[in-house]
């Protein structure tokens, strides 16, 4: 269950990406960006996510944004998976599960009558202030990349409320 909300602060992290390049919560204020999270690297429906995402980059970058996948992945499989694909996204490890836990997505999870403990894929869009703006719980890969674009798009129109 998500242990955040729309308009909440988005928790402070630090994760290394694909390069080990440290990415913060920090560093990536005054700015929107979108945190995708996904259960593996180099699996069918997260691999169409990522190439999603990568297809649409330029469009994100051009409204300001910045795109992120975060998985429990290794910075290792990381690296691996964006070379195999050609990902275009920057790529969060998050194995110790700092980022997942803190915003509720690293859940307990049921397959084939089994439980296990993963991801739950979901997708946060934050804007410069570092206010959650939009959250899309248990998301369906198709058309998902689009939709968050145009979310962007929105959050870009829409005017800026003093707090």
């Amino acid at each position: 269950m998500l242990s955040v909300v729309e308009g909440d602060t988005l928790p402070d992290f630090s994760l290394s990406d694909a390069d080990g390049q440290t990415v913060s919560r920090q560093q990536l204020g005054g700015k929107p960006f979108v945190l995708y999270f996904y259960p593996k690297d180099d699996t069918p429906g997260c691999t169409t996510e990522a190439l999603d995402f990568s297809a649409l980059l330029k469009k994100f970058e051009a409204l300001g944004a910045e795109v992120f996948g975060v998985s429990p992945d290794s910075v290792a499989k990381h690296c691996k998976f964006r070379d195999k694909q050609g990902l275009k996204v920057r790529l969060l490890a998050d194995e110790e599960h700092q980022l997942l836990k803190a915003v509720g997505v690293w859940a307990e999870k049921r397959s084939f009558g089994r439980t296990s403990m993963g991801v739950e894929r979901t997708t946060l869009l934050v804007d410069a202030d570092g206010r959650i703006a939009r959250i899309w719980p248990k998301v369906k890969v198709s058309g998902h990349a689009v939709e968050v674009l145009d979310a962007v798009r929105e959050l870009n129109a829409a005017p800026s409320i003093s707090r």
